[in-house]
C-alpha cells in the first residue's frame, strides 16, 4: 500500500506509479489539479485493478450517515440547499513553506493551491456527499479574491446546483479575524440541520427544538486496509465519487485571477500580526445562512447559525 501525500501537481503520477507497481493507494486530496488529469489518473487506476481511497477524512465521518437519515426521513422537510461556511487564520510561512503553496502553477504545471480547493476543499466534498452528488454539476460559480501577496485565493465563495437540482453555496477564508470551527447546514422547508464535519457535531433544529449529537469516525487508512482484506467492504471515498469535486476545482483553475482584497479592506487579525479581510467572518456565515454566493466583499453580514 502507498500513501500519497505529496504536492498536488504531482499526485497523478505518483498514484499510477504506484498502482502500476501493484499497490493499492491512499491518495492525498484534491486527487489532481485538471479535470482532464482525474478522468486519466481514473482509467489508469482502473486498468491496474488497484484500490484508491481519496483523502477526504471528514467523509469518514459517522455523522455523514446519521445527517443523509435525517434528510432522507424528512427531519427539516424539503431540503431547499446547502450552505458551508470556513474562517482560518494562516500567516506568510503558510505560504512559504513549499514552492507550489499559494499557486495557481509551477514551472508551467497547474496547481491551483487555494482556499476553495485545499485547506477547505472538506465544505465541498462534505456537502455533496450529503446531497448524493458524485458528478454531473449543473452549474458552478466562483469568486475569488487574495489579501494575501500569493497567486491563489485566499477569500473565495462558491455556488453551485448539483444534478439533482440542490443548490450548494461555500464561503471560505483564510484570512479571518480570528479562526472558528467550519460547518455546513443543510436548510430544509421545516428546520435545518448544522453539521460541523471535523467534530462530528449535528445540530437538528426544527419545529422550535433544538437535539445536539456527536459522531465519531471511521479512519479512511483502516477502511482501504479492511476493502483490500475483504472487498466486500465499501471504500468510504473511491476515486469516482470525487468527480463532482473535480468540477469545482476545473472552475476555480480557469477563473480568472483572484482580486485583491482593496486595502480599506484589509485589517489585522485579533492578535494585530496576521493580514485579515474586515468582516469576512461575517459575511460567509450569512451566505452559508443563506444559501446564496455573493461578492465577500458586497454581502450583508447575518447571524451565527
Amino acid at each position: 500500500m502507498t500513501i500519497v501525500c505529496t504536492p498536488i501537481h504531482t499526485h497523478a503520477d505518483l498514484a499510477l506509479t504506484a498502482a502500476a507497481a501493484g499497490s493499492h493507494v491512499l491518495l492525498e486530496k484534491p486527487p489532481t489539479p485538471t479535470l482532464a488529469g482525474f478522468d486519466d489518473l481514473a482509467r489508469g487506476i482502473a486498468a491496474t485493478g488497484r484500490a484508491c481511497q481519496v483523502g477526504f477524512q471528514s467523509l469518514g465521518s459517522h455523522a455523514l450517515p446519521y445527517v443523509r437519515a435525517l434528510m432522507t426521513a424528512g427531519s427539516i422537510g424539503d431540503v431547499v440547499g446547502i450552505g458551508a461556511a470556513g474562517a482560518w487564520q494562516r500567516d506568510a510561512s503558510y505560504y512559504t513553506r513549499a514552492p507550489w503553496a499559494g499557486r495557481r502553477s509551477l514551472h508551467g504545471r497547474p496547481v491551483v493551491d487555494g482556499a476553495l480547493t485545499n485547506p477547505f476543499a472538506h465544505a465541498t466534498a462534505t456537502a455533496l456527499a450529503l446531497d448524493g452528488a458524485a458528478e454531473g454539476l449543473r452549474d458552478v460559480q466562483v469568486e475569488l479574491f487574495r489579501a494575501n501577496a500569493i497567486e491563489a485565493d485566499d477569500t473565495s465563495c462558491l455556488r453551485l446546483v448539483t444534478a439533482r437540482g440542490t443548490p450548494i453555496a461555500v464561503a471560505a477564508t483564510l484570512c479571518a479575524e480570528r479562526s472558528t470551527e467550519p460547518y455546513l447546514v443543510v436548510h430544509g422547508a421545516h428546520g435545518r440541520i448544522v453539521l460541523e464535519y471535523r467534530t462530528g457535531r449535528v445540530r437538528l433544529e426544527t419545529g422550535g427544538r433544538l437535539r445536539t449529537t456527536e459522531h465519531g469516525a471511521t479512519d479512511l487508512l483502516v477502511n482501504l486496509v479492511d476493502h483490500i482484506r475483504d472487498p466486500g467492504v465499501a471504500l468510504l471515498v473511491p476515486l469516482a465519487a470525487t468527480r463532482g469535486f473535480m468540477e469545482v476545482v476545473e472552475t476555480v483553475r480557469l477563473a480568472t485571477e483572484p482580486v485583491e482584497v482593496p486595502a480599506e479592506h484589509r485589517v489585522l487579525d485579533t492578535s494585530g500580526r496576521l493580514p485579515a479581510v474586515g468582516g469576512a467572518e461575517r459575511r460567509r456565515r450569512g451566505r452559508a445562512r443563506r444559501r446564496r454566493s455573493r461578492a465577500v466583499l458586497r454581502a450583508r453580514p447575518a447571524l451565527d447559525p
